[in-house]
């Protein structure tokens, strides 16, 4: 607690503070407010020491840091009970963990970096340090497993909105869970399950959303698909503010589908969908094939029609929005 009433001195204080004041104000050596400092610097606060005058806070640390995040968080339930990483191996690994042993819905765990960030079908996900937002939230929901699909398709929605609303561009969504601004890939979300027969018992989902990277941040591989919100936009984006607003609106919309099914949420997702009476390459298990995309469904499922003309639905699987050797024949009607 120490360490947190000297930042709350120091952002109180108009100039500088001394750490004599402080030492005296909170009943510790100038020695233990020393190593206090200190820390608050290895967290990225920039705390300026002057001889004669003291402390005084010059910026706040780009990290979310818990004090700084829950200062500020508006929400009633999401990321109320938050657990904060600087680097770990996986969010969606430590938040099973926390679902298992009984953590709260609505609990968030964040990570300034992953070592072995993951996306959907065992791929990895690049998270460097302090860029983007690596996060998993826990959520309960009294729903049947046939439901669990839709969880995915709505923080999608979900993302997007906070981009409208955040900056000036127009996310798209690719289905069944990626956002792309001007055709690339800024975020990706994986969504994994705990159930038994008569219902689910915890769901995590995990969102990897690339915010403040620059070109340079990205693996080779991926460069010429991946790209960020900063990049898109022309300038760097609060993070702090973002992950708030995020919360916030994950929150109504979550509430929103548990009162209302996914039906009320449905055309706000296929307002944004990409890919709508495309061609696309459809790969589910050993299984591709290639179909004109014409939707989704109320339970959520893609709706793709194949070469015969037929509607066929698709609840879990990849579409692969340019596919190679295109062949060119009517789907029907």
């Amino acid at each position: 607690m120490a360490k947190q009433e000297i930042l709350k001195a120091l952002k109180e204080a108009s100039d500088y503070i001394s750490g004599e004041d402080i030492s005296r104000a909170l009943g510790m050596t100038r020695s233990a407010v020393w190593k206090h400092i200190r820390t608050l610097r290895q967290e990225g606060y920039d705390i300026e020491a002057h001889t004669r005058m003291g402390y005084k806070l010059r910026t706040l640390s780009n990290y979310l840091l818990p004090e700084e995040v829950l200062s500020v968080l508006e929400t009633k339930k999401f990321g109320r009970n938050y657990i904060y990483y600087h680097s770990i191996n996986s969010s969606n690994e430590k938040a099973k963990e926390f679902a298992r042993e009984g953590a709260e819905e609505g609990t968030v765990v964040l990570a300034e970096e992953q070592q072995a960030g993951k996306g959907r079908l065992g791929r990895t996900w690049h998270s460097p340090l302090g860029l983007g937002l690596y996060l998993s939230i826990i959520l309960r929901p009294s729903i049947p497993l046939a439901l669990t699909p839709q969880i995915t398709l709505l923080t999608a929605l979900s993302i997007a909105k906070t981009i409208e609303k955040m900056t000036s561009l127009g996310p798209a969504i690719k289905w069944p869970n990626d956002i792309l601004l001007d055709g690339k890939k800024v975020c990706g979300i994986l969504t994994e399950l705990s159930a038994e027969m008569d219902g689910v018992k915890h769901i995590v989902v995990g969102i990897g959303l690339n915010l403040n990277q620059e070109a340079t941040d990205f693996p080779t591989a991926v460069t010429s698909q991946a790209s960020s919100v900063s990049m898109q936009a022309g300038e760097k984006v609060d993070r702090l503010a973002f992950f708030n607003k995020l919360l916030m609106q994950l929150e109504d919309d979550y509430e929103h589908w548990l009162e209302q099914g996914f039906s009320a949420i449905r055309q706000q997702w296929l307002d944004r969908a990409v890919g709508l009476g495309d061609t696309v390459r459809v790969i589910a298990g050993s299984a591709q094939w290639q179909g004109r995309m014409e939707g989704i469904d109320d339970m959520g499922a893609l709706l793709v029609r194949n070469k015969a003309g037929e509607i066929q639905q698709l609840m879990s699987g990849e579409v692969t929005l340019r596919p190679e050797g295109r062949e060119d024949y009517d789907f029907g009607h």
